[in-house]
């Protein structure tokens, strides 16, 4: 079967679009083969051009003037979206910049699948923003807004951990009590599902939910802690100045925070910059803020920090180069000091999925399975708290990035088809 129906897994960090075709879900590829499609753009300024995804960083990595953007979807419910910002000297509403990328989003599924998709179900946290239905249900409005606006004429939206959960279902051979737990690059979101072969088909699930919950905490976090806690001080944070006091903090979590890092390169924070160095008692670690500064390298500092973040996934000690700070410059992250910066996040989460049970009346021995998902979820702290918390459940891995896609496009295909 074939239908002009699509799942769009718009994330914080990556995208993914499927479609359900010859029996089964399949994600599609979006970039070079493959099918994830970093949520980034770059706004070339040389060659007044506007790329995507790994093209967008590259572009920026091989030193190209222009703004790249990251995180677009930390966006949605904010009050940024009623504004704009200026990119290569012109204003750019920030309403604007979520439709390009969901057009190029729609644009490269549709190349991919040989066909047009008019109808789509969007992943959504089970909480854009937190404790605040509002500007939840405001987040949500705006980008089934800006899904019309890229072309789709019927949009519907579920939440990320149920999607995840609808693909595991489809490779199950029982009834199971599901935790889902998928750590984006934005949120950390759980749902308490019983899944079952037979109860596939059915359009109506509401009897099969028993909980949901979320907390604004994912990848995106876990790479701002580790920068703050282990390499930030290298650039000055938490040094003194002569009467004592540390130097203002304000700079370094711009630097650490991805939609914050331009606001470091104006003339402003250089000026206060300038006034602050005279009265550093370590001034050549301020030499190297000015160095990322003067050489617009805080992106390039933030990607290579996420990429030490996946690094200490696997391995106890990761070597981090600074050369494009300060030439020879290199620093040790160990797997112990990673834990140490995000372990008040990793409470918060293991708190999240304790309230979830208790809400659900569930106790951890009901459990049977806990399937993980999302690019955070490799996390090994994450792994071990959550273990903790349901010892009798199997643990099972999900496609970290395909997931969320390939069960949005098998409610899609229930409710469009």
């Amino acid at each position: 079967m074939v239908t002009q129906a699509c799942g769009v897994d718009f994330g914080t960090s990556n995208s993914t679009v499927a479609c359900y075709r010859s029996g089964q879900s399949q994600l599609l590829a979006l970039e070079d083969g493959k099918v994830t499609l970093p949520s980034v753009v770059f706004f070339n300024a040389e060659e007044e051009t506007t790329a995507f995804g790994r093209a967008a960083i590259g572009e920026y990595l091989d030193g190209y003037e222009g703004r790249l953007m990251r995180s677009l979807k930390s966006l949605l419910g904010t009050n940024l979206m009623n504004g704009q910002t200026e990119v290569n000297g012109r204003a750019l509403r920030f309403m604007d910049l979520l439709s390009s990328f969901i057009g190029a989003l729609k644009q490269r599924a549709e190349a991919q699948a040989g066909q047009t998709f008019t109808q789509a179900v969007f992943g959504r946290p089970v909480f854009f923003v937190d404790d605040d239905p509002v500007a939840d249900k405001l987040a949500e409005d705006t980008l089934a807004e800006i899904a019309r606006r890229a072309g789709f004429q019927d949009v519907a939206f579920q939440f990320e951990p149920i999607a995840a959960a609808f693909d595991y279902e489809s490779r199950i051979q029982r009834e199971e009590l599901v935790l889902i737990v998928d750590i984006g690059g934005g949120t950390s979101d759980f749902s308490l599902v019983r899944l079952a072969p037979q109860r596939m088909a059915l359009l109506d699930r509401r009897a099969d939910i028993l909980a949901n919950g979320g907390v604004h905490i994912g990848g995106t976090d876990f790479d701002k802690q580790l920068s703050l806690h282990s390499v930030m001080p290298l650039l000055g944070y938490r040094s003194r100045l002569k009467n004592n006091a540390e130097v203002p903090s304000g700079y370094y979590f711009n630097l650490a925070t991805w939609h914050t890092i331009n606001f470091v390169y104006s003339r402003k924070t250089l000026s206060d910059l300038q006034g602050v160095y005279a009265d550093a008692l370590e001034r050549d670690k301020l030499d190297r803020l000015f160095s990322v500064i003067e050489k617009r390298a805080g992106h390039w500092l933030a990607i290579q920090i996420e990429a030490a973040k996946i690094a200490l996934s696997d391995t106890a000690v990761h070597s981090l180069s600074l050369d494009e700070i300060t030439q020879g410059l290199t620093h040790d992250l160990t797997r112990g000091q990673f834990d140490e910066a995000i372990d008040r996040q990793i409470d918060s989460v293991t708190q999240t999925i304790t309230r979830l049970l208790q809400d659900a009346g569930i106790t951890a021995g009901q459990v049977d399975t806990v399937f993980f998902t999302g690019g955070a979820s490799a996390v090994p702290l994450l792994r071990e708290r959550v273990a903790a918390l349901l010892p009798l459940a199997a643990k099972v891995e999900g496609d970290r990035y395909g997931s969320i896609g390939s069960g949005l496009a098998l409610d899609a295909l229930r409710r469009f088809a």
